[in-house]
């Protein structure tokens, strides 16, 4: 009787204390589970787009003109309800894929990294393979490439949905899918690797009578503030990059340097928008990490 109690306890892991995370857990390499986390995380993307999209919105207006939120705000409201959501599926399907490329690839790149060299320090792995995953998100780049164009305002008659902006960048090339590669490469590794080398550090110092959903949500709003507003000069250059349709292609610096001198080569200029982009960020974040561990922990993981 003590025995066959014992054996069922030891089946199935805890998953009510607060420290405890899926990292902990050990997870089989079973082409099922890997799946699971790539649903996951697309599952918790699909929950954030649908919530803070409006507020995106609000925010890449003053990234490209330069504006206070309220004149944004005012310009949006102008163009009436039905163009709120305009251009919502290019973030929705790149926020599903690339959401889900983040935590699955780097589970994926962790595992195997792991096979390949148990021996070297789990940190050297970890930031490894958070790079690899922000390097394979880069790949989808043209779906940032057609919301940039459907979020400005000057493109409005001009391309009537996702579908008609996908075809129309076709007559000027391939290339022009990637324009403003390089910004997105560099924010997407340096971001990965900073917030899975600390998210979980973060929860462990959470408090904890705020359970497991409020110290995933906690970590993950505050960690993904931290980081949008540290590499928020990123987006405004990528934004610029992406907000022109055919003609030469300029370097990030050389567009860094544009920007920098039409707002008066005042830094804080480069951050207009960022009080904005961190609330945004701290809810998307928050939503993002917490429902992540809620599909992962509760609903795919395989016990």
């Amino acid at each position: 009787m003590g025995t066959s109690s014992q054996r069922r306890v030891m089946k199935s892991p805890d998953y009510s204390t607060r420290s405890h995370s899926v990292s902990d857990v050990e997870i089989s390499s079973s082409k099922k589970c890997q799946w699971c986390e790539f649903l996951s995380g697309g599952g918790a993307a699909v929950s954030n787009v649908s919530i803070t999209f409006p507020v995106s919105k609000v925010l890449f207006r003053q990234m490209i003109h330069g504006m206070r939120v309220g004149n944004a705000v005012r310009m949006i409201r102008s163009e009436g309800l039905s163009h709120l959501y305009r251009g919502v599926l290019p973030p929705l399907i790149q926020k599903f894929t690339t959401v889900s490329i983040m935590f699955g690839t780097n589970s994926l790149y962790f595992r195997t990294l792991t096979n390949i060299s148990p021996n070297s320090p789990v940190r050297l792995r970890i930031s490894v393979a958070a790079m690899g995953a922000g390097a394979t998100e880069a790949v989808l780049v043209p779906l940032e490439r057609v919301q940039a164009l459907l979020q400005h305002n000057n493109y409005h008659k001009r391309y009537r949905n996702t579908f008609h902006a996908f075809y129309s960048l076709k007559h000027y090339g391939f290339r022009e899918y990637y324009r403003g590669f390089s910004p997105i490469l560099f924010r997407n590794s340096a971001t990965n690797l900073l917030f899975f080398n600390l998210r979980k550090p973060l929860k462990e110092v959470c408090p904890s009578s705020l359970g497991n959903f409020g110290s995933d949500f906690l970590s993950g709003a505050v960690l993904g503030a931290f980081l949008s507003t540290v590499f928020f000069p990123c987006n405004v250059i990528k934004n610029r990059m992406q907000s022109v349709v055919g003609g030469s292609f300029s370097s990030p610096l050389s567009v860094c340097y544009m920007i920098f001198n039409e707002r008066q080569r005042k830094p804080s200029r480069m951050f207009r928008g960022v009080h904005l982009n961190y609330t945004r960020a701290f809810l998307s974040w928050g939503i993002i990490n917490s429902v992540y561990e809620i599909l992962i922990r509760y609903v795919f993981i395989v016990r």
